[in-house]
């Protein structure tokens, strides 16, 4: 019996794919829906994480990529689709106020043009305040308003696991469901990529580099990252309030699909990582082939004196 995966509903892959499936749920959302503002974020986003955006440098951390950002959006619009489904009202300007925060909540890594010292992952520990000072920049050159600006803000600082999302002062319930949608839809979409255990290795490089303690070498975040889940999942069903439960609203009517794809995703991952690491001395690395990423890392970061191998 043939399954369906998450990633065979749309081209992951393909910024302009994940901008037309948004556009369709938005549609889905509200026939009339203003999806102007959504899509002029969406082309300053990729502008951005291309390199033409003026004053800043292309996307160079390999783990918080453009692919991770439409991840995230795509993430968010199927999260908001399911939450209008099960009754909650949000209006278009909150929508697309939310869709926005997606697009930009990783933003602080992209580096000025002036910065000419290492790279985007320097900033791992502060990204989330540099994102939301870019959104605040950003947002007054866009039109919002301060109130806007301040909501777009707010979501954006739900994406940080350091913060305690009860201190953060949102401007309505509405927006503070919002936040904890962004903070599930950024972990949704990194957790549930299929090459997510393949990227980790790219995170491990970007948390060496911004003086992320708490990892050994590469292979130590594999080990780390069986805990990581247990942690995330607490996470969702508390802090962010079960807000995942929105997913399986929207695949219902937007695909006929009763299956939760994300957590299936998250799950075979998951299972996926736990059984390599129970091979008897055996590298995880040597059982993670796809897109070739294990000889990218190895041709990049790991050095003569074998600093990161094992």
């Amino acid at each position: 019996m043939n399954r369906t995966n998450l990633y065979d509903l749309v081209q992951m892959g393909s910024p302009e794919a994940v901008l037309d499936e948004v556009m369709t749920v938005l549609h889905l959302v509200s026939h009339d829906f203003d999806v102007t503002p959504v899509v002029s974020a969406f082309m300053t986003t990729v502008d951005l994480y291309e390199g033409r955006y003026p004053g800043y440098k292309a996307c160079n951390t390999q783990y918080h990529d453009l692919n991770h950002i439409t991840d995230t959006f795509l993430a968010m619009a199927r999260l908001i689709h399911g939450a209008v489904i099960e009754g909650e009202s949000f209006s278009d300007g909150e929508i697309a106020l939310g869709l926005m925060a997606a697009l930009l909540h990783d933003a602080g890594y992209i580096q000025e043009t002036h910065d000419r010292n290492g790279t985007g992952s320097k900033f791992t520990t502060i990204h989330v305040r540099r994102s939301m000072i870019f959104f605040n920049a950003w947002g007054r050159g866009f039109g919002l308003s301060e109130e806007e600006i301040d909501a777009g803000r707010n979501m954006i600082l739900c994406t940080d696991l350091g913060v305690d999302i009860l201190t953060i002062p949102f401007i309505s319930n509405a927006v503070e469901l919002l936040g904890k949608m962004l903070g599930a839809a950024d972990l949704l979409a990194q957790m549930s990529d299929r090459i997510y255990l393949e990227k980790l290795l790219f995170l491990y490089h970007e948390f060496k580099e911004g003086r992320v303690d708490g990892y050994i070498d590469e292979v130590d975040i594999f080990r780390k990252t069986v805990g990581f889940y247990d942690f995330i999942a607490r996470r969702l069903e508390t802090t962010l309030s079960g807000v995942d439960r929105f997913i399986l609203l929207h695949l219902k009517i937007r695909w006929n699909i009763r299956d939760d794809l994300y957590q299936q995703a998250i799950e075979n991952q998951k299972s996926y990582l736990n059984q390599i690491l129970a091979i008897p001395d055996a590298d995880p690395r040597d059982y993670l082939r796809r897109n070739q990423i294990v000889a990218k890392v190895h041709k990049e970061y790991v050095k003569d004196s074998g600093t990161d191998a094992i």
